[in-house]
């Protein structure tokens, strides 16, 4: 459990000569289910493209996994879910089970056949998300929330150590949001996932997360859920920049 997945070591990055993120330190432990909040602007989505390799820190380092960006190649290891259900087109001639086979691209290559086992792979991981009754459906026929479970099958299919979720819930509906973070919490304790996700909902902090980092250009706050939990209105209201209502979802 005290092993670190994500390690980030004075990090700063701007754009445009503006400061978007200045001496981040933060570390994600193995087995750690990490809620990313701040407010818009404060350079979260900026931070999950530099974890991801997508864009490189003007000063610091980032290890995933033990090794430094630079040098990691295995991005199997670690899975990726962002905003879709908001953006997906749903005119998209694919099928659910189609879709989450995408996944394994990068472990088995581009050019090479499906088997027997990748195909019962793909198979058990739609069921795991609650969608085996839609496996052969047009994921462009789903809700919202449903796409957003499809979309952490195809993360999932590949077997990470490490899942990245950037807001994943916008655009989704009040009930399929409760039973989303209901699965990441499954995923979490059952199958031992380690979870970073960004969000705006700060009652999910209090419910289901185990660590929780406020970031805004810096790190305001970095501590485990009951610390978090003890933060007053006040304290968030200074990180945030304006008057925040912290909303403790029902346990």
């Amino acid at each position: 459990m005290n092993e670190t997945v994500v390690k980030i070591n004075n990090v700063s990055f701007r754009y445009d000569q503006k400061n978007v993120l200045q001496d981040v330190n933060a570390h994600i432990k193995r087995g750690s289910f990490t809620g990313l909040i701040g407010p818009n602007g404060g350079g979260k989505t900026t931070l999950i493209k530099l974890i991801l390799g997508l864009m490189k820190p003007d000063e610091g380092t980032i290890e995933l996994l033990g090794q430094p960006i630079h040098t990691f190649e295995q991005w199997n290891r670690i899975g990726y879910v962002s905003q879709k259900s908001n953006t997906f087109n749903k005119g998209y001639p694919a099928t659910v089970f189609e879709v989450v086979s995408m996944g394994l691209t990068a472990k088995i290559g581009c050019f090479k056949f499906f088997t027997k086992k990748h195909r019962e792979k793909v198979r058990e991981t739609i069921r795991n998300v609650g969608l085996e009754q839609y496996m052969h459906e047009n994921i462009g026929n789903l809700s919202g929330g449903q796409q957003q479970r499809v979309f952490i099958a195809r993360a999932l299919v590949s077997d990470p150590e490490l899942l990245i979720l950037d807001e994943p819930t916008v655009g989704v509906d009040v009930k399929s949001v409760q039973h989303f973070y209901e699965l990441l919490h499954y995923l979490n304790q059952e199958n031992h996932i380690t979870l970073l996700l960004v969000t705006h909902d700060t009652g999910v902090m209090t419910k289901y997360a185990t660590e929780v980092l406020c970031l805004n250009q810096t790190l305001h706050f970095h501590g485990n859920a009951e610390e978090y939990e003890a933060l007053s209105e006040q304290d968030l209201s200074k990180i945030y920049g304006h008057p925040v209502n912290l909303v403790v979802h029902d346990h």
